[in-house]
């Protein structure tokens, strides 16, 4: 029960993020035809697109290997269309900002090719079963770095942006006291 209960908070939190973005969409209207703030509005957007890619990557992976209480058939292809549905929509936000990667991950990590765990592990011997594990276990730390470094990088980058918003505002309160 308890691994159903993280895949529903996980759907709503998907299904949150999307009206995030249907919302912020809906805000662009009322901002100006381009300019700083317009291009900053839009960098959220498509943020915001990216994430919700994740987690619905993240869902399907949850999906496709279930843990805890098995679910029946109905239930699994009930979940499966929802995320089926909430991606169609992220597609449909992606296209929208020319986020053409997006709905195709072939063209960044080439064809997706499904391989059970015993076709992967044929002719490895115990050693070499574990120095697969020790090798995906470093993989997954450099992964890991990789993605802090990348959060780090993006929290500069906020910083930085209001920063020159703030820098922005005082030289426009300078420049008219200058004219005044």
């Amino acid at each position: 029960m308890a691994s159903s209960d993280t895949w529903i908070k996980e759907y709503n939190e998907a299904a949150r993020i999307a009206d995030d973005i249907n919302g912020m969409i809906s805000e662009r209207i009322s901002l100006p035809a381009s300019g700083p703030e317009t291009q900053r509005h839009a960098s959220a957007i498509r943020r915001k697109i990216t994430i919700l890619g994740t987690r619905l990557d993240g869902l399907q992976s949850l999906l496709s290997r279930p843990t805890g209480k098995p679910l029946t058939d109905k239930e699994m292809n009930r979940r499966k269309d929802m995320v089926a549905n909430l991606r169609s929509k992220a597609n449909q936000m992606a296209s929208a900002f020319n986020m053409s990667n997006f709905a195709n991950r072939e063209s960044l990590l080439g064809p997706e090719t499904k391989q059970d765990a015993m076709s992967r592990t044929v002719g490895l011997d115990n050693s070499g079963l574990v120095e697969q594990d020790e090798g995906l276990e470093k993989l997954e730390e450099t992964v890991m770095s990789t993605k802090h470094i990348a959060l780090a990088v993006n929290e500069e980058l906020d910083l930085h942006t209001r920063l020159i918003d703030d820098l922005d505002e005082h030289v426009d309160v300078t420049d008219s006291r200058l004219r005044v």
